[in-house]
């Protein structure tokens, strides 16, 4: 009788565990919407002439910044300091918003294109957190679909970069928006088996994936539904 109790007391122990790192991620990207929001809202009224006259140097010098916080949140992902620089790092990506909401509102529907991007979005990051909670399917193989995928992906970005092909670019806007969506359901399922136990590390992930999801679905919407001012 005693071991099964303790049997009982442990499983009741890891699956708590497992679901407090999950509340506390929800939490702590609900809280990252706050300075991404800021962020966008300084952003969109900010001057990235600079960016535009260098693409490349822009991207690398953006790509420092972006590698250099995450590997600062990665070093401190079980103290308070993750924290505050999560906050940092979602301000600075909701910065990095500002020229695609200045393209978008050039346009004379691009605040309902913006309103149903974040819409569908949240939809979609719904959608797939309630699968990965509820599905008792093992998708640890889709780890390795995904990490070949980000490789291809990131190989596509560069490669345009030089060459700025407009049609090319969509196919990655929707790559990238299958790519993400999919990385949430991994990421959260991940969570779900115990296989994250940093609620500051799991919330960075699934936020870069919510981030690019809403960025590639603007893109498209952009590209196949906006309407020029007269």
């Amino acid at each position: 009788m005693q071991p099964n109790l303790q049997t009982a007391y442990r499983t009741t122990s890891v699956a708590d565990s497992r679901h407090k790192v999950l509340r506390n991620t929800y939490a702590l990207l609900g809280l990252s919407l706050i300075p991404t929001v800021i962020g966008a809202l300084v952003g969109t009224n900010m001057n990235f002439t600079l960016l535009r006259a260098s693409p490349i140097m822009g991207m690398l010098a953006i790509m420092a910044v972006f590698y250099g916080l995450v590997f600062a949140i990665e070093k401190n992902r079980y103290s308070s300091l993750g924290i505050y620089l999560m906050l940092g790092f979602t301000f600075m990506m909701g910065l990095l918003l500002g020229p695609l909401l200045q393209l978008a509102l050039r346009f004379s529907n691009g605040g309902s294109l913006i309103m149903v991007a974040g819409g569908a979005t949240a939809l979609v990051f719904l959608t797939m957190a309630s699968i990965a909670t509820t599905t008792r399917r093992d998708l640890s193989g889709l780890g390795s679909f995904l990490t070949v995928g980000c490789v291809i992906l990131m190989v596509a970005v560069v490669a345009n970069l030089f060459l700025q092909l407009p049609m090319f670019h969509l196919v990655i806007a929707a790559a990238f928006a299958l790519f993400s969506s999919l990385m949430i359901l991994w990421q959260v399922k991940v969570i779900v088996d115990g296989g994250e136990t940093s609620y500051i590390s799991a919330a960075l992930s699934i936020y870069i994936s919510i981030y690019n999801l809403f960025t590639s679905l603007l893109q498209l919407l952009l590209a196949f539904g906006g309407n020029n001012r007269n």
